[in-house]
């Protein structure tokens, strides 16, 4: 395959990923397919931040779920992969979607939690703990907003950066 042909074929990835994830965004209440992987990691992160207290063992599901598609970002960056970086910032922001999905039923409690009717619910717990609770739906929109901006820009430098890579001294 020549170089333009990958040009073509990285393109094609790109747009079709796009749209997967643009729908991911106008429909986040919907389960996708990536939303099983998230949930792995989110019951992970509270394991990897037990040791810093209760209400960060609590927090970790959440803040892993992000953090660890950001790390992956990060990595792409630094090697100078921007078309993969891009990429992997779509799981960023539709891990920031599931998070405002979750973060928004902290008021309703409608979702149902792995450990049942026993658990707690972390949205609820987290709001309650910090006297949000009464904001949790301008919480969960601002939580979709920074998701779904960062699918726009996951669209914007996946075909950008889709015609042959940049140097890695290239801005993303």
């Amino acid at each position: 395959m020549d170089q333009e042909e990958r040009d073509t074929f990285k393109t094609a990835v790109a747009a079709v990923v796009s749209l997967y994830f643009l729908w991911c965004a106008y429909d986040p209440r919907q389960w996708h397919l990536i939303d099983g992987v998230n949930l792995v990691i989110h019951e992970a992160g509270h394991i990897v931040f037990m040791p810093f207290g209760e209400f960060l063992t609590i927090a970790g599901g959440s803040l892993f779920q992000v953090i660890v598609p950001a790390i992956f970002v990060a990595y792409f960056y630094r090697r100078g992969q921007r078309y993969s970086a891009a990429l992997v910032l779509f799981w960023v922001g539709e891990s920031l979607l599931n998070v405002s999905i979750y973060a928004g039923d902290a008021l309703d409690l409608q979702l149902p939690l792995l450990g049942g009717e026993d658990s707690i619910h972390d949205w609820n717990h987290l709001l309650s703990a910090t006297g949000l609770l009464p904001s949790t739906y301008k919480i969960a929109a601002a939580i979709r907003v920074a998701g779904t901006l960062a699918i726009f820009a996951a669209v914007y430098f996946s075909l950008r950066h889709a015609r042959r890579e940049k140097t890695a001294a290239a801005e993303f």
